[in-house]
Protein backbone atom coordinates (compact mmCIF):
# COMPACT_ATOMS: atom_id res chain seq x y z
CA UNK A 1 0.00 0.00 0.00
CA UNK A 2 1.39 3.37 -0.96
CA UNK A 3 0.60 6.79 0.54
CA UNK A 4 -0.22 9.57 -1.89
CA UNK A 5 -1.80 13.04 -1.63
CA UNK A 6 -5.56 12.96 -1.85
CA UNK A 7 -6.66 16.62 -1.83
CA UNK A 8 -5.95 19.99 -0.30
CA UNK A 9 -7.95 20.87 2.76
CA UNK A 10 -10.19 23.96 2.93
CA UNK A 11 -7.77 25.53 5.43
CA UNK A 12 -4.85 25.16 2.99
CA UNK A 13 -3.43 21.96 4.50
CA UNK A 14 -2.77 18.79 2.48
CA UNK A 15 -4.78 15.67 3.17
CA UNK A 16 -2.85 12.40 2.75
CA UNK A 17 -4.52 9.07 2.25
CA UNK A 18 -3.18 5.58 1.63
CA UNK A 19 -4.60 3.84 -1.45
CA UNK A 20 -5.05 0.14 -1.73
CA UNK A 21 -3.43 -1.85 -4.51
CA UNK A 22 -6.67 -1.67 -6.52
CA UNK A 23 -6.40 2.13 -6.42
CA UNK A 24 -9.39 2.75 -4.11
CA UNK A 25 -9.25 4.36 -0.69
CA UNK A 26 -10.06 2.31 2.32
CA UNK A 27 -13.64 2.94 3.64
CA UNK A 28 -12.34 4.31 6.93
CA UNK A 29 -10.19 6.85 5.05
CA UNK A 30 -13.19 7.97 3.02
CA UNK A 31 -15.26 8.39 6.15
CA UNK A 32 -12.51 10.40 7.85
CA UNK A 33 -12.02 12.66 4.83
CA UNK A 34 -15.75 13.33 4.46
CA UNK A 35 -16.08 13.97 8.18
CA UNK A 36 -13.29 16.58 8.06
CA UNK A 37 -14.88 18.16 4.98
CA UNK A 38 -18.28 18.31 6.68
CA UNK A 39 -16.73 19.92 9.77
CA UNK A 40 -15.12 22.60 7.66
CA UNK A 41 -18.34 23.19 5.74
CA UNK A 42 -20.22 23.51 9.02
CA UNK A 43 -17.69 26.11 10.20
CA UNK A 44 -18.14 28.03 6.95
CA UNK A 45 -21.89 27.76 7.28
CA UNK A 46 -21.82 29.28 10.75
CA UNK A 47 -19.51 32.06 9.56
CA UNK A 48 -21.69 32.92 6.56
CA UNK A 49 -24.84 32.65 8.68
CA UNK A 50 -23.38 35.20 11.09
CA UNK A 51 -22.49 37.50 8.20
CA UNK A 52 -26.00 37.18 6.78
CA UNK A 53 -27.51 38.07 10.15
CA UNK A 54 -25.16 41.05 10.45
CA UNK A 55 -26.04 42.35 6.97
CA UNK A 56 -29.74 41.82 7.61
CA UNK A 57 -29.54 43.76 10.88
CA UNK A 58 -27.56 46.56 9.22
CA UNK A 59 -30.05 46.69 6.35
CA UNK A 60 -33.01 46.87 8.74
CA UNK A 61 -31.35 49.67 10.72
CA UNK A 62 -30.77 51.70 7.57
CA UNK A 63 -34.33 51.00 6.44
CA UNK A 64 -35.60 52.35 9.77
CA UNK A 65 -33.52 55.49 9.23
CA UNK A 66 -34.92 55.77 5.72
CA UNK A 67 -38.47 55.64 7.08
CA UNK A 68 -37.62 58.30 9.65
CA UNK A 69 -36.03 60.58 7.04
CA UNK A 70 -38.97 60.03 4.70
CA UNK A 71 -41.50 60.95 7.39
CA UNK A 72 -39.50 64.03 8.40
CA UNK A 73 -39.07 65.16 4.81
CA UNK A 74 -42.75 64.70 3.98
CA UNK A 75 -43.85 66.57 7.11
CA UNK A 76 -41.48 69.45 6.35
CA UNK A 77 -42.61 69.60 2.71
CA UNK A 78 -46.23 69.74 3.89
CA UNK A 79 -45.34 72.63 6.21
CA UNK A 80 -43.55 74.39 3.35
CA UNK A 81 -46.65 74.10 1.18
CA UNK A 82 -48.78 75.57 3.96
CA UNK A 83 -46.32 78.39 4.51
CA UNK A 84 -46.28 79.21 0.80
CA UNK A 85 -50.07 79.56 0.92
CA UNK A 86 -49.73 81.91 3.89
CA UNK A 87 -47.09 83.95 2.06
CA UNK A 88 -49.43 84.36 -0.90
CA UNK A 89 -52.29 85.39 1.36
CA UNK A 90 -50.04 87.85 3.18
CA UNK A 91 -48.87 89.29 -0.14
CA UNK A 92 -52.50 89.87 -1.13
CA UNK A 93 -53.13 91.59 2.21
CA UNK A 94 -50.09 93.81 1.66
CA UNK A 95 -51.30 94.77 -1.82
CA UNK A 96 -54.73 95.60 -0.42
CA UNK A 97 -53.14 97.78 2.25
CA UNK A 98 -50.99 99.51 -0.37
CA UNK A 99 -54.13 100.26 -2.37
CA UNK A 100 -55.73 101.74 0.74
CA UNK A 101 -52.61 103.90 1.25
CA UNK A 102 -52.95 105.22 -2.31
CA UNK A 103 -56.61 106.02 -1.70
CA UNK A 104 -55.82 107.79 1.58
CA UNK A 105 -53.07 109.82 -0.07
CA UNK A 106 -55.48 110.87 -2.78
CA UNK A 107 -57.99 111.96 -0.12
CA UNK A 108 -55.25 113.87 1.70
CA UNK A 109 -54.29 115.62 -1.53
CA UNK A 110 -57.93 116.66 -2.03
CA UNK A 111 -58.00 117.96 1.55
CA UNK A 112 -54.83 119.97 0.92
CA UNK A 113 -56.42 121.48 -2.17
CA UNK A 114 -59.46 122.40 -0.07
CA UNK A 115 -57.21 124.15 2.46
CA UNK A 116 -55.51 126.11 -0.31
CA UNK A 117 -58.89 127.11 -1.77
CA UNK A 118 -60.23 128.17 1.64
CA UNK A 119 -57.14 130.27 2.36
CA UNK A 120 -57.36 131.89 -1.05
CA UNK A 121 -61.01 132.75 -0.42
CA UNK A 122 -60.09 134.21 2.98
CA UNK A 123 -57.31 136.33 1.49
CA UNK A 124 -59.66 137.54 -1.21
CA UNK A 125 -62.25 138.49 1.38
CA UNK A 126 -59.67 140.47 3.34
CA UNK A 127 -59.07 142.62 0.29
CA UNK A 128 -55.81 143.53 -1.46
CA UNK A 129 -52.69 143.05 0.56
CA UNK A 130 -50.64 146.00 1.66
CA UNK A 131 -47.92 146.79 -0.86
CA UNK A 132 -44.51 145.43 -0.17
CA UNK A 133 -42.21 147.81 1.68
CA UNK A 134 -40.30 150.11 -0.61
CA UNK A 135 -36.78 151.40 -0.23
CA UNK A 136 -36.47 155.12 0.57
CA UNK A 137 -33.44 157.40 0.69
CA UNK A 138 -33.24 160.12 3.30
CA UNK A 139 -30.04 162.07 3.83
CA UNK A 140 -27.97 159.50 2.03
CA UNK A 141 -29.38 156.67 4.18
CA UNK A 142 -31.59 153.82 3.05
CA UNK A 143 -34.87 153.16 4.80
CA UNK A 144 -37.68 150.66 4.23
CA UNK A 145 -41.34 151.51 4.49
CA UNK A 146 -42.97 149.66 7.36
CA UNK A 147 -45.59 147.10 6.30
CA UNK A 148 -48.88 147.29 8.23
CA UNK A 149 -49.03 144.90 11.16
CA UNK A 150 -51.14 141.77 10.95
CA UNK A 151 -52.20 139.22 13.53
CA UNK A 152 -49.63 136.80 12.15
CA UNK A 153 -46.74 139.29 12.20
CA UNK A 154 -47.65 140.51 15.68
CA UNK A 155 -47.81 136.96 17.06
CA UNK A 156 -44.41 136.28 15.51
CA UNK A 157 -42.92 139.35 17.24
CA UNK A 158 -44.58 138.42 20.53
CA UNK A 159 -43.23 134.89 20.37
CA UNK A 160 -39.70 136.19 19.66
CA UNK A 161 -39.79 138.59 22.62
CA UNK A 162 -41.10 135.89 24.95
CA UNK A 163 -38.22 133.60 24.00
CA UNK A 164 -35.65 136.34 24.52
CA UNK A 165 -37.20 137.20 27.88
CA UNK A 166 -37.06 133.57 29.01
CA UNK A 167 -33.42 133.35 27.94
CA UNK A 168 -32.56 136.38 30.15
CA UNK A 169 -31.54 138.64 27.32
CA UNK A 170 -33.49 141.59 28.74
CA UNK A 171 -32.66 142.77 32.26
CA UNK A 172 -32.98 145.96 34.28
CA UNK A 173 -34.71 148.90 32.60
CA UNK A 174 -34.72 146.99 29.34
CA UNK A 175 -36.82 144.27 31.00
CA UNK A 176 -39.53 146.83 31.79
CA UNK A 177 -39.52 148.11 28.21
CA UNK A 178 -39.80 144.58 26.79
CA UNK A 179 -42.68 143.69 29.06
CA UNK A 180 -44.50 146.89 28.01
CA UNK A 181 -43.80 146.05 24.36
CA UNK A 182 -45.24 142.54 24.77
CA UNK A 183 -48.32 144.01 26.46
CA UNK A 184 -48.82 146.46 23.58
CA UNK A 185 -48.44 143.70 21.01
CA UNK A 186 -51.04 141.55 22.82
CA UNK A 187 -53.42 144.54 22.80
CA UNK A 188 -52.87 145.06 19.07
CA UNK A 189 -53.53 141.37 18.37
CA UNK A 190 -56.75 141.52 20.35
CA UNK A 191 -57.83 144.68 18.55
CA UNK A 192 -57.16 143.19 15.10
CA UNK A 193 -58.98 139.96 15.99
CA UNK A 194 -61.99 141.87 17.24
CA UNK A 195 -62.03 143.83 14.01
CA UNK A 196 -61.88 140.63 11.99
CA UNK A 197 -64.62 139.02 14.08
CA UNK A 198 -66.92 141.96 13.43
CA UNK A 199 -66.69 141.07 9.73
CA UNK A 200 -69.12 138.13 9.36
CA UNK A 201 -67.75 137.24 5.91
CA UNK A 202 -64.21 136.91 7.24
CA UNK A 203 -65.49 134.86 10.16
CA UNK A 204 -67.13 132.39 7.81
CA UNK A 205 -64.07 132.15 5.58
CA UNK A 206 -61.82 131.64 8.60
CA UNK A 207 -64.11 128.88 9.87
CA UNK A 208 -63.96 127.28 6.43
CA UNK A 209 -60.15 127.37 6.55
CA UNK A 210 -60.11 125.77 9.99
CA UNK A 211 -62.55 123.06 8.89
CA UNK A 212 -60.47 122.34 5.78
CA UNK A 213 -57.28 122.12 7.86
CA UNK A 214 -59.00 119.77 10.33
CA UNK A 215 -60.05 117.50 7.45
CA UNK A 216 -56.53 117.68 6.07
CA UNK A 217 -55.12 116.56 9.44
CA UNK A 218 -57.59 113.68 9.64
CA UNK A 219 -56.68 112.60 6.10
CA UNK A 220 -52.98 112.75 6.99
CA UNK A 221 -53.51 110.57 10.07
CA UNK A 222 -55.42 108.07 7.95
CA UNK A 223 -52.49 107.94 5.53
CA UNK A 224 -50.08 107.31 8.39
CA UNK A 225 -52.23 104.50 9.80
CA UNK A 226 -52.65 102.84 6.41
CA UNK A 227 -48.94 103.14 5.66
CA UNK A 228 -48.06 101.55 9.02
CA UNK A 229 -50.49 98.68 8.40
CA UNK A 230 -49.06 98.13 4.92
CA UNK A 231 -45.51 98.08 6.28
CA UNK A 232 -46.51 95.60 8.99
CA UNK A 233 -48.10 93.36 6.34
CA UNK A 234 -44.93 93.57 4.24
CA UNK A 235 -42.66 92.67 7.16
CA UNK A 236 -44.89 89.73 8.10
CA UNK A 237 -44.72 88.50 4.50
CA UNK A 238 -40.91 88.67 4.67
CA UNK A 239 -40.98 86.66 7.90
CA UNK A 240 -43.12 83.98 6.22
CA UNK A 241 -40.69 83.93 3.31
CA UNK A 242 -37.77 83.41 5.68
CA UNK A 243 -39.64 80.57 7.41
CA UNK A 244 -40.32 78.96 4.02
CA UNK A 245 -36.59 79.05 3.20
CA UNK A 246 -35.68 77.61 6.61
CA UNK A 247 -38.21 74.77 6.43
CA UNK A 248 -37.24 74.02 2.83
CA UNK A 249 -33.58 73.71 3.84
CA UNK A 250 -34.55 71.30 6.63
CA UNK A 251 -36.56 69.26 4.13
CA UNK A 252 -33.57 69.15 1.76
CA UNK A 253 -31.36 67.96 4.62
CA UNK A 254 -33.85 65.21 5.45
CA UNK A 255 -33.98 64.22 1.78
CA UNK A 256 -30.21 63.96 1.60
CA UNK A 257 -30.27 61.76 4.69
CA UNK A 258 -32.96 59.63 3.06
CA UNK A 259 -30.90 59.12 -0.07
CA UNK A 260 -27.83 58.12 1.94
CA UNK A 261 -29.72 55.71 4.21
CA UNK A 262 -31.47 54.14 1.21
CA UNK A 263 -28.14 53.69 -0.54
CA UNK A 264 -26.61 52.07 2.54
CA UNK A 265 -29.67 49.85 2.99
CA UNK A 266 -29.47 48.71 -0.64
CA UNK A 267 -25.78 47.92 -0.23
CA UNK A 268 -26.38 45.91 2.97
CA UNK A 269 -29.27 44.11 1.26
CA UNK A 270 -27.02 43.17 -1.65
CA UNK A 271 -24.46 41.67 0.73
CA UNK A 272 -27.29 39.92 2.57
CA UNK A 273 -28.48 38.27 -0.66
CA UNK A 274 -24.94 37.19 -1.53
CA UNK A 275 -24.56 35.75 1.97
CA UNK A 276 -27.84 33.85 1.64
CA UNK A 277 -26.78 32.38 -1.70
CA UNK A 278 -23.47 31.23 -0.20
CA UNK A 279 -25.30 29.89 2.83
CA UNK A 280 -27.72 27.90 0.68
CA UNK A 281 -24.89 26.50 -1.41
CA UNK A 282 -23.13 25.25 1.73
CA UNK A 283 -26.40 23.84 3.09
CA UNK A 284 -27.02 22.04 -0.20
CA UNK A 285 -23.59 20.45 0.02
CA UNK A 286 -24.14 19.41 3.63
CA UNK A 287 -27.59 18.07 2.82
CA UNK A 288 -26.19 16.04 -0.07
CA UNK A 289 -23.47 14.62 2.15
CA UNK A 290 -26.06 13.62 4.76
CA UNK A 291 -28.18 12.01 2.05
CA UNK A 292 -31.26 14.05 2.92
CA UNK A 293 -33.64 14.37 0.04
CA UNK A 294 -37.01 12.88 0.69
CA UNK A 295 -40.19 13.50 2.64
CA UNK A 296 -40.97 16.73 4.38
CA UNK A 297 -37.35 17.92 4.19
CA UNK A 298 -37.51 17.87 0.40
CA UNK A 299 -40.77 19.80 0.53
CA UNK A 300 -39.24 22.37 2.87
CA UNK A 301 -36.31 22.74 0.50
CA UNK A 302 -38.64 23.52 -2.38
CA UNK A 303 -40.34 26.18 -0.25
CA UNK A 304 -36.97 27.73 0.57
CA UNK A 305 -36.07 27.80 -3.12
CA UNK A 306 -39.36 29.56 -3.84
CA UNK A 307 -38.66 32.14 -1.14
CA UNK A 308 -35.16 32.67 -2.53
CA UNK A 309 -36.63 33.26 -5.97
CA UNK A 310 -39.04 35.85 -4.58
CA UNK A 311 -36.23 37.63 -2.76
CA UNK A 312 -34.03 37.69 -5.85
CA UNK A 313 -36.89 39.16 -7.91
CA UNK A 314 -37.22 42.09 -5.50
CA UNK A 315 -40.37 40.98 -3.68
CA UNK A 316 -40.77 41.80 0.01
CA UNK A 317 -40.59 38.88 2.44
CA UNK A 318 -41.91 38.75 5.97
CA UNK A 319 -39.65 38.36 8.99
CA UNK A 320 -40.70 34.68 9.32
CA UNK A 321 -39.86 34.01 5.68
CA UNK A 322 -36.46 35.65 6.04
CA UNK A 323 -35.71 33.55 9.10
CA UNK A 324 -36.76 30.45 7.15
CA UNK A 325 -34.26 31.34 4.45
CA UNK A 326 -31.50 31.38 7.04
CA UNK A 327 -32.58 28.22 8.82
CA UNK A 328 -30.53 25.09 8.53
CA UNK A 329 -33.45 22.83 7.73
Amino acid sequence: MKDMPLMKGLNGGVKWASRREDGNLPPEQVRMTMADFKDQLEERRKLVDGKATQYRTTRDEWNDKTKTHTTTRNELNAEVRELIVQVREQREIREQMNEIVREKKSARSDASDSVKAAKLALDTAKGPEAPAPREQHQGGKRKWEKRPATVHSLRKDLHRLENEFEQGKHTGNNETKVMKRMKDISAQIKKLKNAENENSDLREFRAAVQEAMAQQEIAHEEVQKAATAAQDAHELMLQWNSEVDRQRELAETAHRGLRRSKKEADKAHHFYIVSLRCLHSIQDMLRAMRGAGAGHKQTARVEVQDLMGKLMSGQTLSTEELMQLQSNE
